[in-house]
Order: C-alpha cells, then sequence, then structure tokens
C-alpha cells in the first residue's frame, strides 16, 4: 500500500489505468453484444477521456469519501493490511461504479442522441458495473497493482 501522498498518486493512476481499461472494454462489449478486435478499438479510442474522468474523481472526490467511511465504519488503523486494502477499494468500487456509469450513459446519449434515456441507461449499467468491477478490482487490478507498484518503486523510494 502506498506510504505516502506521491505514492498514493502514482498507485492510483495504475489502478485507474487498468480499471478503467478493462471496464471500458467490458461496457463496449455490452453495448455491441460480443467480445470482438473493433469492440477493443472502439474502447480503446474512448480511453484517454474516461480515463482523465475517473483518475479526477478518484483522486479529488472519491478517495476521501471512501477512506473516510472504511476508516470510520469497518476498520481501524490497527487492522490488518490487506483488510484495509479490501475495505477501501470495495467502498472505491461502489463510488466509482455509481460516478463512471454515469460517464457511460451520458456517453451513451451523446452515440444516440437521446438524452431523455440517460436516467434509465445509468440505472441500468450500475448493477452491470458493480458485478463486474468488484471481483476485477479485489482479484485482479488490485492485487496485480499493487505487485506492479511495490516492484518499480520499493518501499521508501518515493519521498
Amino acid at each position: 500500500m502506498p506510504q505516502n501522498k506521491r505514492e498514493s498518486i502514482i498507485y492510483s493512476i495504475i489502478v485507474c489505468f487498468l480499471m478503467v481499461f478493462v471496464m471500458s472494454i467490458y461496457n463496449v462489449t455490452l453495448h455491441h453484444g460480443e467480445l470482438t478486435l473493433a469492440v477493443v478499438k472502439a474502447a480503446w479510442l474512448g480511453f484517454p477521456i474516461g480515463f482523465i474522468f475517473a483518475l479526477f474523481f478518484d483522486l479529488v472526490i472519491v478517495s476521501k469519501i471512501a477512506k473516510g467511511f472504511a476508516f470510520r465504519y469497518l476498520i481501524k488503523s490497527h487492522d490488518k493490511p490487506l483488510k484495509i486494502a479490501i475495505c477501501i477499494s470495495s467502498c472505491m468500487v461502489v463510488c466509482m461504479v455509481i460516478i463512471m456509469s454515469l460517464y457511460g450513459a451520458l456517453e451513451a446519449c451523446v452515440t444516440m442522441g437521446q438524452f431523455n434515456a440517460l436516467p434509465i441507461i445509468w440505472l441500468s449499467n450500475i448493477p452491470k458495473n458493480f458485478i463486474m468491477a468488484l471481483p476485477l478490482q479485489l482479484m485482479i487490478v488490485g492485487p496485480v497493482s499493487r505487485k506492479v507498484f511495490r516492484s518499480l518503486f520499493p518501499l521508501g523510494t518515493v519521498k
């Protein structure tokens, strides 16, 4: 886990990159009905804006809310690092799914030109994204991000 603000920003960039990329492919696949090379290309083309949007919300709003909630209701500072990571990650997923599902719904409405469908698309995206994002974060992205982060930045190297 990150030990200071700089490490936290670097770690957030790694996690956000992986989550937004995979979730973009997932959502475009849901929209198209199948996973093809064209779907991956479409997801990649939409990735930069989605990544910037997600990273901004992650760093500015969601991380504070998720950590505040987790430390107030779920964990204590003396708990095991794995428990802390799982609780904070789960809280982050809940918040980010709500926000990024709205982003995806807005993107879909712009593409279709039907802004009156925004609430329905947004509310239907939330459960679909949550069932993918939570296991993805807890079982794949979180562990991979921690491993990559500590491989690139051994403990104490980022001041």
